[in-house]
């Protein structure tokens, strides 16, 4: 049968004698109806209001309808419930449920003052884009971009929400670090070729807590992955001691991060570190005996074979002092594997094996939280032309994913998506189609009844009504 497509009304292949008949005509309907769910996690932590006021608005009150609040609420939103670029906002500013999640008292848009304008709730991208274009000076007296942003405040909000995050202070924490390419395409302000990655990108540096995100920053490509990192950690640190004096704080990375300033810097400041070492033929004749052990054992028993060498190590001229190294001899079906970690922790608290196996290795958990970061919030949009434009950017990926993560950490606390990545829980618990009905006293939102997570829905909305009532809500 030919498929039929008449003025907006679209012809399926029929269902028995029934005709198919599909069109865009079902009135005020979204497929976002959870992010309900969202806008409960903010209201109980105020992360996109925090954020928002970072912002300052030189705009002339008399001609604005949408406030900074309502504009990085929408921003932040959006992404968050898959919608990565701004030119997406052009129809999402027809959708009621989200004018709703920003605040919109009037979630229709009937009472926009321009009549073309009527019917649309939200911005269009010509106005989001004022966001991210506004220079760092910019005041009253320019023309259109006049909404700049305090970078300085946005690096502590990260810090702040990690701190909130937990009722008492740990014993101790582990803050990972580590750069990853951000591939661009076009003629971008900081782009280099990088040889490693073998294209044009930036290499961002981030800074993690297990999955508590505590900076993002945009770099270029053509620098030393550490690059900065001393200063950036230093400002992390004397923050959280500021609030948790006594937590014992660990820095780990891989061998981009083995650097004598990173490390003299953590032994001044009472910070331990776990480092993955380069290896170099020193370093190989130190662990000679071991690889034979392990060589000998795989030859044997045709398994993976694992032995580790805890012994004391100084580079040539690069290190001012001797280290503690854990040396790894593994042979595997490939041949030999060999693996080196330079430690601050002394040998009589932990022993080399599970130094290397336990802690060392649990670093890998932050290549996943980059990844989810970068593929389901987007980060990797950084197609604007100016670094300070493509860093907000980030920023703005950076929030919903500290949203996303506020939502995991709170609502679905001892359910079954409690680990579960951030496109999971938009694909299950977001996107679920909703009619939208405005009255004078309320809005209905009717989710749809085929919903196959409607029980998981009913839990994360108990667990965070149980939140609010040991912390109630902010006013922020």
């Amino acid at each position: 049968m030919k498929t039929e497509c008449t003025r907006g009304r679209l012809g399926f292949h029929p269902l028995g004698r029934r005709e198919v008949v599909a069109a865009f005509d079902g009135g005020k309907i979204t497929s976002d109806g959870g992010g309900l769910l969202l806008r409960e996690v903010e209201q109980r932590t105020g992360i996109i209001a925090r954020f928002a006021a970072s912002f300052r608005d030189y705009r002339d009150p008399d001609l604005t309808e949408h406030t900074v609040k309502e504009l990085v609420g929408q921003r932040v939103y959006g992404l968050a419930l898959g919608y990565e670029d701004l030119n997406d906002h052009d129809q999402l500013r027809l959708d009621p449920l989200l004018a709703l999640l920003v605040g919109k008292v009037d979630p229709t848009g009937q009472s926009r003052r321009r009549r073309q304008d009527r019917g649309k709730p939200l911005a269009g991208k010509s106005t989001l884009n004022r966001l991210e274009l506004s220079p760092v000076r910019a005041d009253r007296d320019h023309r259109y971009k006049k909404i700049p942003a305090d970078t300085r405040a946005i690096e502590g909000l990260f810090v702040q929400f990690f701190l909130e995050a937990h009722e008492e202070p740990p014993e101790s924490i582990v803050i990972d670090l580590d750069a990853t390419d951000d591939p661009v395409h076009g003629d971008q302000l900081g782009k280099f070729f990088h040889g490693y990655y073998k294209e044009y990108c930036y290499l961002p540096l981030y800074m993690f807590c297990g999955e508590h995100l505590l900076g993002a920053w945009l770099r270029p490509s053509n620098i030393d992955a550490s690059a900065g990192s001393v200063k950036k950690l230093a400002m992390i640190v004397e923050r959280i001691r500021q609030v948790w004096p006594q937590v014992k704080i660990t820095v780990r990375g891989d061998s981009g991060f083995c650097r004598e300033n990173l490390m003299r810097w953590c032994e001044e400041h009472g910070v331990g570190f776990v480092l993955g070492l380069a290896k170099n033929p020193r370093l190989l004749a130190e662990l000679e005996e071991e690889l034979d052990e392990a060589r000998a054992e795989y030859e044997q028993t045709g398994e993976p074979a694992r032995r580790f060498k805890d012994f004391y190590y100084q580079t040539l001229s690069s290190w001012s002092r001797s280290r503690r190294v854990i040396g790894k001899a593994e042979h595997l079906a490939k041949g030999s594997n060999p693996r080196f970690v330079v430690t601050s922790e002394p040998s009589e608290e932990v022993e080399a094996r599970p130094l290397y196996e336990e802690k060392y290795c649990a670093r890998g958990d932050m290549e996943n939280r980059i990844k989810e970061q970068q593929l389901c919030l987007f980060a990797d949009r950084t197609s604007a032309a100016t670094m300070r434009a493509n860093q907000l950017r980030l920023w703005f990926s950076s929030i919903a994913y500290t949203l996303m993560q506020a939502l995991r950490r709170i609502g679905l606390v001892q359910t079954p998506l409690a680990k579960a990545q951030c496109d999971t829980i938009r694909l299950k618990l977001l996107k679920i189609g909703a009619q939208i009905r405005v009255t004078v006293r309320k809005v209905w939102i009717s989710l749809a009844e085929g919903c196959p997570y409607e029980p998981l829905f009913h839990q994360v909305y108990a667990n965070l009504a149980l939140f609010a009532a040991r912390a109630p809500p902010l006013t922020c």
